[in-house]
């Protein structure tokens, strides 16, 4: 505790001069040194200010361990995904406040702020307490700059800045001055991968979060890693293993009452039966997905998208029709263009083939390839339009958008 602060800072609320706060007790310089940080009292003498500003020393070091014991409270909540506690933990830490500045705890305290806010998704707040972090960061011990990168690379994770993201964890990782990286860093680690596209290394990754995760007996996590798992083994085409990771998703996501993750495995699940060829079987989970959803969101909108496609490819084309009309809709009122234009491509193939094809040629492939995120789509897209110049007999065409996939 650093009391020469915290006795400057009562006897100035308090309205007290340095003369009134010393008599009897200690000189004024002596005092004044003291407020100062610039010479250490006895612990007789900084009981005896204390008492004068009826305030207990016992008391005081008793809030900074209740500090201490909250600050890891807060910590464990946010490793355990525990939501819908962490805000009790939260606030009773607010109420110690006006004492945290004089702890040890002072740099401590901030970090896990910091990270508090990027748990609850707060993401401006979280920005305006990484700056004051960034000024304070000269001050921070090698643990506390570690959190800080650390907590930085969760911020541009959180902010879609996945490559900014890679850079900082792996130098983190590489770092030998640490301690073994945490489970939640090595997921983090396996988030990052999974969205720029290097599935394997995501694997990795996940496996090693998965496997801590697991020694810890934090389910909450666990479900989100097999998540991460089952989508990056559907994406490098190991089917068994993601069907596998989806199956004990669904399972124990509806032992948890974990409600809210529910919707993405069914979605996901039809993602991966799609892959498969099995077309009706991935209906049946996307519609599972979409009931769960609250309509016209963006994670709704991909889901009825999917449908959308598979209703075309199975000839069900009123349905089809419908879903893609929704789909339009839905993506004008919440802004996304990717999907508005390519509902607008199916609508229009539905009518008129040639033209539709000239849409996807002018319009949608011009935009998917601008964004640079899009390249399963791309792909199909491509592989379309070579099928449709070949069967136009316009092979040059036909052989432009081959090369495009190869």
């Amino acid at each position: 505790m650093e009391f020469g602060a915290l006795i400057k800072f009562y006897r100035t609320q308090r309205g007290m001069t340095q003369t009134e706060l010393a008599k009897g007790i200690c000189s004024v310089p002596h005092l004044s040194k003291i407020e100062n940080n610039s010479k250490e009292a006895n612990e007789e003498t900084v009981s005896l200010l204390l008492k004068r500003l009826e305030i207990s020393l016992e008391q005081m070091e008793e809030k900074e361990d209740l500090i201490q014991v909250l600050i890891g409270q807060l910590g464990e909540k946010i490793n355990y995904y525990l939501k819908d506690t962490i805000d009790e933990v939260y606030l009773k830490l607010q109420e110690h406040e006006h004492i945290i500045p004089f702890s040890k705890y002072i740099h401590t305290y901030e970090l896990y702020k910091y990270r508090y806010l990027l748990f609850k998704g707060s993401l401006k707040e979280a920005e305006i307490q990484r700056d004051l972090l960034f000024k304070q960061k000269k001050n921070f011990s090698q643990h506390e700059e570690y959190l800080f990168r650390y907590y930085n690379a969760v911020f541009l994770i959180m902010k879609g800045h996945f490559k900014a993201a890679e850079e900082l964890l792996d130098a983190l990782y590489s770092e030998p001055s640490h301690d073994m990286p945490s489970a939640d860093f090595f997921y983090h680690r396996a988030i990052v991968k999974s969205a720029l596209e290097q599935s394997g290394h995501a694997i990795h990754f996940g496996k090693m979060a998965l496997q801590l995760f697991m020694s810890e007996q934090n389910f909450y996590r666990i479900l989100h890693t097999l998540m991460l798992l089952g989508i990056n083994y559907t994406h490098s085409n190991i089917y068994e293993e993601a069907e596998e990771c989806f199956r004990h998703l669904i399972r124990n996501a509806d032992l948890l009452k974990e409600d809210r993750l529910l919707p993405q495995i069914y979605h996901n699940m039809g993602y991966l039966q799609n892959k498969k060829k099995n077309a009706k079987e991935a209906l049946i989970f996307y519609e599972k997905s979409l009931a769960l959803q609250p309509k016209n969101n963006p994670h709704y909108l991909v889901t009825l998208y999917s449908i959308g496609e598979i209703q075309y490819a199975l000839q069900a084309t009123d349905k089809a029709r419908e879903s893609f009309q929704v789909v339009c809709l839905c993506a004008k009122e919440l802004g996304v263009k990717k999907y508005r234009l390519l509902a607008d491509f199916y609508l229009l193939h539905m009518v008129s083939p040639g033209k539709a094809f000239k849409y996807l040629e002018s319009k949608v492939i011009p935009f998917l390839e601008e964004t640079n995120e899009h390249l399963n789509d791309l792909t199909r897209f491509y592989k379309m339009l070579s099928d449709y110049y070949t069967q136009q007999e316009k092979y040059s065409e036909a052989v432009y958008y081959l090369n495009k996939i190869t």
